[in-house]
Order: structure tokens, then C-alpha cells, then sequence
């Protein structure tokens, strides 16, 4: 084979890039993370490997497989990451706050409209699109997710396993982290790549070699901190996330509610594993009916939100955040107040992922050429698609029924459709969305559009309320 011949096959190394002009493709995976965290890896996947061939298909795993690790939103996590490979800490935050931009704009923007106009007929028929359209995105995801990370028959049954235990048996997300973390260990200290799979949301195509990208194989020099840059870093990410938190209880008291809030919301963001779905019940058990900060209705409507905008699903702690704060102003306007509410919330929400990616990045980048390691981290890949497939039949059962009944038997307890409750138009929509999405080959922002104007649609016929 020629010279000539092996460069038409092995494409050119990527050239590098600035940081000016990686803030533009993190702007537009920003905008295109629609579909919660399988969703968002995917278009992120599909981007930064696949197209722009920035990092490679083993490189991006083992990352996520850290990410998926972390309390947080992992998605968020994994694009600091990578912004952190390509342009040290300046790199990660531009990645990671982008990530978060659209959708807490969004979100501050529908709580407003929530507030002053309440259940419009209007925007509960664009949500209703917005939701069949997005169901149909989660799904397309899952199925990506596990052709890439579930290449052979331990990792097929580990998945189904961690979805048999997290959707009929209630069993915590870190427990199953935990758990299958150890049986890739072991697995490989036996010599086994029983575990070893490809990236999340990548083509049907070859896998891209490390090798072949931007990156590389090498490990950056910014991964050899010293110990006393990693104490920098760690005290510096700790005073911006926990100075504000000490200073609203100084100056206003623990029971003040933006103190409640800035507490409330940093204790989440040390035990969201899971993501959105694997912490909604505590957050509503707590902010429902201990604070008394919103409705179990209006909690499902906030989730609903942070399903049809960009960014991460966790971004409903900022509507719980100004609902709270919205109707305990003080001697503030309710809808300053309320403002001030989601902002905090987000902020004590998303400073603490940043701290978890700069700590420990470093450390997992050297840790890319262990093999036990790896086969723990790709276990607990397998083991979260598990997971993803459960958020999405818990997504599926509460759009496509008015109603579900919990069913216990014994240590099994979940819930069930009343199928009596069954929703026509949602089922139709839903099947149109699925079909356009994996047949039709349509767009994320095609589908939500389209979806959307059919609910529009649906309600002005007077055919859903």
C-alpha cells in the first residue's frame, strides 16, 4: 500500500484549536442538549468525536465513565472535562457554564410565564408536543448508548440487571455504581475485556482512534499538577460555592429562605448520583412536603420544563428554587425574590461539579492505562444504561397515562399503567415522534418544532385541554 494510499484511509491529526474557537461548538452542543443526560451525551459524542474528532472514542468513555460516577449532571461534568483536556481550567469553565447557560435561561424564563399565567391552555398544549417529541429523543439515545457501551453478553445482562434492581426493587443509584464498579474490577484483574465498549451516542460507523485526534494518546502537562496547585484549586472552587452559603446564614439566619435554599440545594448537589429522575423523589418529598415550596403537580410541571429545554434535566432545582423563593419574598418583590431563588439554586447547584472535575481529572487522566480501572469504569457504564432505560420507561409510563398504581409484591414494588388512563393523542404523537426520529432520520430541533406545533394544533381543535 502507498504513502498516498494510507493517508486516504488514516485521516489527517485535527489541526488545534483556540479557546475562541472551541466556544462556538460548545455554544451549539449547548443548544442542541435536548433529551436529558443520553440525549445530550449523544449530540456531544456525535460532535467532539465523530465530527470534529477532537477526543477519541476510548478517551471520551473513560471520561464519562468518571463523570457518571460524580453526583451532578454528568453530562455537564463530561463537557468540563473536555474543555478542561483541550484548554485547562479557562477551557472547562467555558464548557461547562455554556452547558449550563440556554437552559437556566430558559427555565427562569417559563417560571416567570408559570407564575404570572399559570396553566394557559396555550403552553400546557407546546409542553404536551414538546414531551411526546422528547420521549422519542431519549429513546434514540438509549438504543445508541447501548450498542456502543454493550458489546458482549456480561455487559447485556449487567445492564438488565441494574435495570431489574433500580426499577422493581428501589435499589440507590450508588449502590449499583458501586456494585457493578466492582465486578468490572474484578473482571479485569482476571484478564477479562468482557466489560470494554465504545462511546455513548457514537455512529454505527469504526470507532475513532485516540490516536487520530486532537488529543492524541498523551497525557497534558496540566494533568501533573502539583500538590499545591491541586490545594489552589480546591480552595478556590470551595470558596465560591460555600462563602455565599455562610454569608446568607450569617446575615439572614438559617430559616430565611434563601438560606434554606442555598443549604437545601447544596446538600443536593453532594448526593444527586443518578441525575434528575434518580434524586426527583427526595427533592419532592423535601421541598413538597417538608417546605411546603411547591405542589406535587407544579414539581412535575417544572420537570416537564426542564425535559423540552437545553441543558441539564437537574436545571428543575431552579424552579423548585423560585417557586420557593417566589412565595416567601420577604420585603422583596415575589418575582425578584423568586429570581433571586432559581439563581441561587443553580449556582450552589452547578459551582460544586466544577470543583469535582478539576480535583479529579487530573488524577483519572493517568489512572487511562489501568486496566482494572478501566474495566471497573466501563462496568459502570454498562450498569447506567440500565438506569437510563429505567428514567426512560418511568418517562413513557407518566406521559402516555393519566394514571399509574404502585403494585407491591413482596420486595418488588413499582408502577404500573392503569391502562384505562391510556392517552390517545400523547400514544399517537409519541408514535409519530418515534417514528420520525428513527426511521425519518429527523433532527432534535426538527422533531421538538414539530411536535410542539401538533399540540398547538391538537388544542385549538379542542381535542386536548
Amino acid at each position: 500500500m502507498t504513502a498516498a494510499t494510507l493517508d486516504a484511509v488514516v485521516p489527517a491529526r485535527p489541526a488545534p484549536v483556540t479557546l475562541g474557537e472551541a466556544f462556538w461548538v460548545w455554544l451549539r452542543i449547548a443548544l442542541l442538549s435536548f433529551g436529558g443526560p443520553a440525549g445530550q451525551i449523544a449530540v456531544m459524542h456525535r460532535i467532539l468525536v465523530d465530527e470534529k474528532r477532537w477526543i477519541g472514542e476510548q478517551r471520551f468513555l473513560h471520561a464519562l465513565n468518571y463523570c457518571m460516577l460524580l453526583p451532578g449532571p454528568e453530562a455537564q461534568q463530561l463537557a468540563t472535562y473536555i474543555g478542561w483536556l483541550l484548554h485547562r481550567t479557562k477551557g472547562g469553565v467555558v464548557a461547562g457554564v455554556l452547558f449550563v447557560i440556554p437552559g437556566a435561561v430558559a427555565i427562569m424564563a417559563l417560571s416567570w410565564v408559570y407564575v404570572l399565567y399559570g396553566r394557559v391552555g396555550i403552553v400546557s398544549a407546546l409542553f404536551f408536543g414538546l414531551k411526546a417529541a422528547v420521549l422519542a429523543v431519549v429513546l434514540q439515545a438509549v438504543v445508541r448508548i447501548g450498542g456502543r457501551a454493550l458489546r458482549s453478553t456480561p455487559a447485556r445482562l449487567l445492564a438488565a440487571l441494574a435495570f431489574v434492581l433500580i426499577f422493581f426493587l428501589g435499589a440507590p443509584f450508588p449502590l449499583i455504581v458501586l456494585g457493578a464498579g466492582l465486578i468490572g474490577w474484578w473482571s479485569a484483574r482476571r484478564g477479562s475485556t468482557a466489560f470494554h465498549g465504545g462511546g455513548h451516542g457514537a455512529s454505527k460507523g469504526a470507532a475513532v482512534a485516540d490516536a487520530d485526534t486532537l488529543l492524541g494518546e498523551d497525557l497534558p502537562a496540566h494533568a501533573r499538577p502539583t500538590w499545591a496547585e491541586t490545594v489552589r484549586t480546591a480552595l478556590l472552587w470551595l470558596a465560591l460555592w460555600l462563602v455565599p452559603v455562610a454569608t446568607l446564614l450569617v446575615a439572614l439566619g438559617p430559616d430565611d429562605v434563601f438560606s434554606r435554599i442555598a443549604t437545601f440545594f447544596s446538600t443536593m448537589a453532594m448526593v444527586t448520583f443518578g441525575g434528575a429522575y434518580a434524586v426527583l423523589a427526595y427533592v419532592a418529598q423535601q421541598a413538597v412536603e417538608n417546605d411546603g415550596w411547591l405542589q406535587p403537580r407544579e414539581m412535575l410541571d417544572g420537570l416537564g420544563m426542564a425535559e423540552t429545554t437545553p441543558g441539564p434535566l437537574i436545571m428543575v432545582l431552579q424552579f423548585v428554587g423560585f417557586l420557593g423563593a417566589y412565595r416567601d419574598p420577604g420585603a422583596l418583590s415575589p418575582l425578584v425574590a423568586g429570581t433571586l431563588g432559581g439563581l441561587l439554586a443553580t449556582w450552589v447547584t452547578f459551582v460544586p461539579c466544577f470543583l469535582w472535575i478539576f480535583l479529579g481529572a487530573p488524577f483519572i487522566e493517568r489512572l487511562r492505562g489501568n486496566a482494572a480501572v478501566a474495566g471497573a469504569l466501563s462496568a459502570i457504564t454498562a450498569a447506567v444504561v440500565g438506569v437510563v432505560l429505567n428514567l426512560a420507561v418511568w418517562f413513557a409510563l407518566h406521559m402516555l397515562f393519566r394514571v399509574t398504581a404502585a403494585v407491591t409484591l413482596g420486595p418488588i414494588r413499582f408502577d404500573a399503567p392503569v391502562l384505562a388512563s391510556l392517552d390517545p393523542w400523547a400514544t399517537l404523537l409519541a408514535a409519530a415522534a418515534v417514528v420520525a426520529v428513527f426511521w425519518a432520520r429527523a433532527g432534535v430541533i426538527t422533531t421538538l418544532v414539530a411536535s410542539s406545533m401538533v399540540g398547538l394544533a391538537l388544542h385549538l381543535l379542542g381535542l386536548i385541554g
